[in-house]
């Protein structure tokens, strides 16, 4: 199997989309990423991965802190800004959750402190432990196929 079917594949998988984000030294970093699951309940744990060529790698690294924001459904232009496809546009304004930087309208964000960093192939994956988090309800941003998609809500037809 080559590169493009093994990427073809993976993108088969539907997932919410997230910005991770980290700040160093004042300064706020972030990257789109679909590459996000939870990994225990007691204590609470999440896991990101990240590639070795992401600039944001280094700064996890650095701070030992990160952010997880699942995207709403009318967030998809944040995601394109931190995949780097939208190279003009407003500044985005961060809020703060237990100190870290977390996106106004998140439909979760979730503050979390480097536990464990593992290097696996060409990415690294961090294990954080999950110091606070907010939820608000709304439909989350999906991405399937290369696509961006949103959640229809099923119609219940009584008869």
């Amino acid at each position: 199997m080559d590169d493009r079917q093994f990427r073809s594949a993976m993108g088969k998988f539907a997932s919410g989309v997230t910005v991770i984000a980290t700040e160093v030294e004042g300064d706020i970093h972030g990257m789109t990423a679909n590459a996000f699951m939870s990994v225990s309940l007691d204590p609470k744990l999440v896991i990101i991965s990240i590639g070795e060529k992401a600039k944001i790698l280094n700064k996890i690294k650095e701070s030992k802190i990160f952010t997880v924001n699942i995207l709403a459904a009318d967030q998809q232009e944040l995601s394109m800004i931190f995949a780097g496809q939208l190279k003009e546009h407003n500044e985005v304004v961060f809020d703060r959750l237990d100190k870290k930087p977390v996106l106004p309208g998140a439909i979760v964000q979730i503050a979390c402190e480097v536990s464990t960093e593992h290097v696996e192939g060409d990415h690294t994956l961090f294990i954080g432990k999950v110091t606070d988090i907010h939820l608000e309800e709304a439909e989350p941003l999906i991405f399937y196929s290369s696509k961006y998609r949103s959640l229809e809500e099923e119609k219940v037809v009584t008869i």
